[in-house]
């Protein structure tokens, strides 16, 4: 268990996640708004399957690896991030999700690079992050910490953010 402070004063446990997490990731998704699911997914999920949750748990420290933040006064899961490295061990993806209650506290950029410093410690070198055009914080964010923006040829709705060490 790592402990983190936000650029906001707001600290936070992260740990890997694990296949004993996916029935709390189960509800942390369940509490995240329809939007925010649909941004993580890019796509309409009601609920993230069994299958989902056991994918984001299921991790080998070289191309694929999920992390859990917990509020530590609750122990609750408050935001979720995953790292997803491409074959050749070079271009990494992330994705981050986060309880509508706890967006403003700088975890968002906390947790993004967090996610960073481990691809680069992967030896990484690009990051991106594919967003809805819609999904402005993210894009914001995102740009906020260096990454480029470009179209995503044949999908309108669709923006890759990108970020090379």
């Amino acid at each position: 268990m790592i402990a983190l402070e936000t650029r906001y004063g707001f600290r936070f446990d992260i740990r890997l996640a694990t296949h004993s997490d996916e029935p709390a990731l189960a509800d942390f998704f369940a509490e995240v708004t329809e939007e925010d699911r649909r941004f993580r997914f890019l796509s309409a999920v009601r609920q993230v399957s069994p299958s989902q949750l056991h994918a984001m748990t299921d991790f080998d420290h070289h191309r694929h690896e999920s992390f859990v933040a917990f509020a530590p006064e609750s122990g609750a899961i408050i935001a979720a991030a995953t790292l997803a490295v491409d074959p050749e061990g070079k271009t990494g993806e992330v994705a981050i999700s986060i309880l509508p209650d706890h967006k403003g506290k700088g975890i968002g950029w906390t947790l993004l690079d967090h996610v960073a410093q481990e691809a680069r410690a992967w030896g990484v070198t690009r990051l991106q992050s594919i967003e809805s055009r819609d999904n402005r914080a993210a894009i914001s964010l995102e740009r906020e910490m260096g990454f480029s923006a470009r179209a995503i040829e044949g999908d309108p709705a669709l923006v890759l953010l990108e970020r090379a060490f």
